[in-house]
């Protein structure tokens, strides 16, 4: 299943998404952690060090022999270079296995049982020339490939703010885990992020952080309704993994929260048929406001009307 956290800055995303794939690992469930916050910070939260977590290989840097995977023997997709984050598979391309034997995850470190992603930092060679999108294509092509079914999961700690939505990319997950504190500037990104939402029925949850007291809990229930699907409280325990102490135990609310937020996830039904339609619907969108003057040929061509998603998505899946 595919799972995004989104929300402000400095909401508590990155350590909410950790402790969420904490949670799943420590319970012996298979986890893809993808870091796709313009501040790559997931590995440190995750236990790296700063040294190792700064040696992550890039996945955007790595973008052509991604593609060239990808696009495997696709008639559709003429070349690399013609292929585009929001290219989605057709008859030919290659998709990818949850933690597969390809360039995505074989660019993965392990850590402690989890496969963690790293999109790339924004370095000073971008400054001026690129956007933050040409790291998250990265992502935006390896959820549209990715065959998952129930009891895998992949969480994606995502770029703070509404960049989540400049492309096709936040229907690409099963679930959207919206981190809000009790705070003005904390509910009205929800606001922000139901209101782009709001046509293409993507499920967003709300998950408190920062929460201090039963009025806080109001406040949010005012505020965000039937959405708000838990919270987690002031933690020592954050704090001291956040300090690099280790083995002190998440407090029972807290880890009640997880509980809550992986139930939430299984729950989920996946739906392909509009998984592809989506994905189809974003790519004639961005072929026909730049990708295709860009890439000199017409990228509507890519798209595959007979392509349809193996049924047997999941575990068993043999690619």
């Amino acid at each position: 299943m595919k799972v995004a956290f989104v929300g402000k800055g400095g909401s508590g995303k990155t350590t909410l998404s950790s402790l969420f794939v904490r949670h799943l690992a420590g319970r012996g469930l298979p986890v893809v952690a993808i870091d796709a916050d313009i501040n790559q910070h997931l590995g440190v939260a995750l236990g790296l060090d700063e040294a190792r977590a700064a040696k992550l290989p890039a996945l955007g840097d790595r973008l052509t022999e991604i593609k060239e995977h990808l696009r495997g023997d696709n008639p559709r997709v003429s070349s690399a270079s013609a292929m585009v984050k929001t290219t989605p598979p057709g008859a030919g391309s290659r998709l990818l296995r949850f933690r597969g034997d390809d360039p995505f995850h074989e660019a993965g470190q392990e850590v402690d049982g989890v496969t963690l992603l790293a999109t790339g930092p924004f370095n000073d060679d971008d400054l001026g020339v690129a956007c933050y999108h040409s790291k998250t294509g990265a992502v935006e092509l390896y959820l549209n490939h990715l065959v998952d079914g129930p009891g895998e999961y992949v969480v994606v700690d995502m770029t703070a703010g509404a960049d989540t939505f400049a492309s096709g990319l936040f229907t690409r997950f099963d679930l959207m885990f919206l981190v809000a504190e009790p705070t003005r500037k904390g509910v009205g990104v929800y606001r922000q992020y139901t209101e782009y939402a709001r046509d293409y029925d993507v499920a967003i949850r709300v998950v408190g952080n920062k929460v201090q007291c039963e009025e806080d809990v109001a406040y949010l229930r005012e505020h965000v309704g039937d959405d708000l699907l838990t919270w987690l409280g002031q933690s020592a325990a954050v704090r001291a993994l956040e300090q690099g102490r280790h083995g002190v135990a998440l407090e029972d609310g807290n880890t009640a929260a997880l509980d809550r937020m992986r139930a939430e996830v299984d729950a989920r039904v996946k739906d392909w048929d509009k998984f592809q339609r989506q994905a189809v619907e974003f790519h004639v969108k961005n072929a026909r406001s730049w990708a295709s003057r860009a890439a000199g040929e017409d990228l509507e061509t890519q798209v595959d009307p007979d392509f349809r998603f193996p049924a047997a998505a999941g575990p068993a899946y043999a690619g």
